[in-house]
């Protein structure tokens, strides 16, 4: 087995720690690479008080990681990322390994921490409940690339990306923004690769209202009369998929 080495398990909370190292250790370490943010008199009071802002006690500080659940591992990464008195903290499908009711503990921890603290979450996940729970403005992305942008009331009650609208459409616990649609928008084909995307609009090969100007023309990604910016030429068409393309399931 190969020894473990940073950036192991970063979206993974059982792999994401160094198993070799105590957790005050681990909390310690953004220190000693930042000289000058804490006085090294007062690093374990700091470990004690960053384990109690993440709900965890300070005895745990002599704990190694594998003494912990998934849930905790993940709030020891968040000491350790508040170790550095940040402005921004950037949470990569942060809660996606964790189950449902630890989940929504993180979450609300997340939240906490924001209230109290002021930092910004730059919050990546493929989960549309998480991002509505969480987030404030949303990017909806596609082959790497930002196709629909806005506060998180214009992207789930006015969404006008075709690719943003079957993502809610699959998502049962975000159907309000349908006005009353039922159904599920099914598309067909894969996805391309990033790295040899279509000409035009990236998601012009799984697009029910693709027309030849998206074959020729990328979309800009600007406001047009959606309210909010859309990286589509026709995001008013309506939203009624052809055969060869997807289709709708009605309920």
């Amino acid at each position: 087995m190969r020894p473990w080495r940073p950036g192991d398990g970063v979206q993974d909370p059982y792999a994401a720690l160094n198993p070799r190292m105590k957790v005050a250790d681990l909390i310690k370490e953004a220190w000693r690479i930042h000289p000058g943010l804490v006085p090294r008199e007062r690093w374990d009071a700091e470990v004690g008080a960053l384990l109690d802002r993440v709900g965890l006690r300070p005895e745990h500080a002599g704990r190694y990681p594998h003494q912990f659940s998934g849930g905790q591992r993940q709030r020891i990464s968040i000491a350790r990322a508040l170790a550095v008195r940040p402005r921004l903290i950037v949470c990569d499908e942060a809660v996606s390994a964790l189950d449902v009711s630890v989940r929504a503990q993180i979450l609300n921890l997340l939240r906490e921490l924001q209230r109290d603290l002021g930092v910004a979450y730059l919050f990546i996940s493929h989960d549309l409940g998480v991002v509505r729970h969480l987030c404030d403005r949303v990017a909806v992305m596609y082959l790497g690339k930002v196709v629909e942008t806005g506060s998180k009331e214009d992207v789930y009650r006015s969404a006008a990306h075709p690719y943003t609208r079957a993502l809610l459409s699959a998502a049962p616990s975000v159907d309000d923004w349908r006005d009353g649609e039922r159904g599920e928008i099914v598309l067909s084909g894969d996805v391309p690769s990033p790295l040899n995307p279509p000409s035009g609009c990236p998601f012009r090969t799984r697009c029910w209202k693709v027309q030849d100007r998206c074959r020729d023309e990328e979309p800009a990604l600007i406001g047009r009369d959606t309210g909010h910016p859309v990286a589509c030429h026709f995001p008013d068409a309506p939203a009624t998929p052809a055969a060869d393309h997807g289709r709708v399931l009605k309920e």
